[in-house]
């Protein structure tokens, strides 16, 4: 749960990330590389979170021979 005193919509919505399995990462890039992928995302009209997901998706696909865990 979150700390201090969350609202309510802070509450649910942490009860539907965890249910439908969605992780926090955190790590850290190069500065210049973070603002020309956010700059890139913005461009192509997508979110960073969806690109991530989809390079890691094909990164995890390359490495194991095309199959799907």
């Amino acid at each position: 749960m979150p700390k201090g005193d969350p609202k309510q919509s802070t509450i649910s919505t942490e009860k539907y990330q965890k249910k439908a399995g969605y992780k926090v990462k955190g790590f850290k890039l190069k500065g210049d590389i973070a603002e020309r992928f956010e700059k890139a995302c913005e461009a192509a009209g997508v979110s960073q979170a969806a690109k991530i997901s989809e390079l890691m998706e094909s990164f995890i696909k390359e490495q194991s021979g095309g199959g799907h865990e």
